[in-house]
């Protein structure tokens, strides 16, 4: 297992190296979006821990948006936010009880455009291993660990597709135990699986 540092230093170039936005319709260029669509800004957190596992939730099954689905903690940008980092540092800290002091902020990864019309940035940070997380109940139903060894494995990637608005929808998965990963997380993460090595 590589050390915190040379994780650290890794995760660096795997950030330098992903240059190309994605959207939750690359593996669908059939379907015609509005060229003027106004997207709304969102930033999650990708966190990492010093023992490389990166930190997702299992969304509440009440939640009108992507319900019961994996994500990182994450969500829109409120006006009081300073920034995207910050978006992200907040939404973390909401849902899952995850001290902003904790995180080392190592950088963007390129935006990703949702269904839901969101442009959604991803920030990269490590954090200490062992921490403990307190899920906020009106939005996560759990918070887990997935090794980021399966996530930044190319290999671990499937494309499936299923029905949506009449028309079938491809998408990545990167499903990991009792976890099906996909849609627009899988698909930031194989971002990073394609710039990593």
């Amino acid at each position: 297992m590589q050390s915190p540092e040379d994780l650290k230093a890794t995760l660096c170039r795997a950030i330098d190296r992903t240059r190309q936005a994605s959207s939750d319709f690359d593996l669908n260029p059939g379907v015609a979006l509005r060229e003027k669509r106004i997207l709304k800004p969102a930033a999650v957190l990708v966190a990492v821990t010093q023992d490389a596992q990166l930190i997702l939730t299992k969304r509440a099954a009440h939640l009108k948006n992507h319900p019961g689905q994996i994500a990182f903690p994450g969500g829109r940008q409120d006006d009081t936010d300073r920034d995207l980092t910050h978006t992200a540092l907040r939404e973390a800290q909401e849902e899952i009880g995850l001290d902003p002091s904790f995180a080392d902020i190592l950088g963007p990864l390129p935006s990703h455009e949702t269904v839901t019309s969101y442009s959604a940035t991803p920030i990269v940070a490590m954090v200490p291993s062992g921490l403990t997380f307190t899920s906020e109940p009106g939005e996560v139903a759990e918070v887990f660990t997935v090794p980021l060894s399966h996530v930044t494995d190319p290999n671990n990637y499937f494309i499936e597709g299923r029905r949506w608005r009449g028309q079938i929808r491809h998408y990545y998965t990167v499903p990991f135990g009792p976890y099906y990963i996909w849609g627009a997380t899988a698909r930031m993460l194989r971002g990073l699986a394609e710039a990593w090595t």
